[in-house]
């Protein structure tokens, strides 16, 4: 079944299908790290159904963003949800393996992901292509998907990405072999002082080594209510403005 949703009051729409994903907190997070400029040049590598751009496009309006996506049943719902929000002119989508060249090289100043988190093989696989192509590394491997980054991202662009803490090393490692170096880590975490359960990481092509570690995303106060941060990240605080 066919959703449509609000980001904001008087926001962008976006949709989504039962069949294929539902949206996620992992995917309004990855939203909140890269640092939008005008003009910027975006690829979203998996896009699904188009959420993540619109989150960004909802962020900054002047950019232009490009989505891949394996699934020609997500691109068609991005594509809708582009129309729907009269999008058409700088919001994209493609169908086809992100592993391939489908778009020039160098020609993005930033590439986003929300990746599958998990090698093929490790814990059950859920049913549906779906699910298992959103969950496990079935159809591209993390050091796939870090090649496929910097051959889109310019010298001096960025590539951000959402993933598990007891992934870092080997987010680390295959960023590093395809030339992307890490520079910006934040850990996501559900309480105050509590283990991260995500994390986010931006990486530069062509940056120099040096590793900035934030201050932890904390999602959920004491007493277990959104923190004001995951607020502004919801975009709910627009919905107290008259």
């Amino acid at each position: 079944m066919e959703h449509w949703e609000t980001l904001c009051p008087g926001g962008y729409r976006f949709v989504y299908d039962d069949a294929l994903f539902r949206p996620s907190t992992d995917t309004f997070l990855l939203s909140s790290l890269p640092r939008l400029r005008l003009g910027m040049r975006v690829c979203d590598l998996g896009c699904g159904p188009g959420l993540l751009g619109l989150l960004l496009l909802q962020r900054q309006p002047e950019l232009s963003v490009t989505g891949i996506d394996l699934m020609p049943e997500a691109v068609r719902l991005a594509r809708r949800a582009a129309a729907e929000n009269g999008l058409t002119d700088r919001l994209t989508f493609q169908p086809g393996d992100l592993r391939d060249p489908l778009l020039p090289a160098g020609t993005f100043d930033l590439a986003v992901c929300n990746p599958p988190y998990y090698p093929v093989g490790s814990g059950r696989s859920p049913s549906g292509e779906a699910r298992r192509l959103a969950r496990s590394e079935a159809a591209c491997s993390l050091p796939e998907l870090c090649r496929a980054a910097a051959r889109l991202v310019r010298w001096g662009g960025d590539f951000c990405l959402v993933h598990k803490p007891e992934r870092l090393a080997d987010l680390c490692c295959a960023l590093r072999e395809a030339g992307l170096e890490p520079k910006r880590l934040r850990w996501v975490c559900q309480t105050a002082g509590g283990a991260p359960s995500l994390l986010l990481l931006s990486a530069r092509r062509g940056g120099r080594p040096g590793l900035a570690v934030e201050a932890p995303l904390v999602l959920r106060t004491s007493d277990g209510s959104p923190t004001p941060e995951l607020d502004a990240i919801y975009f709910r605080q627009q919905e107290d403005i008259p």
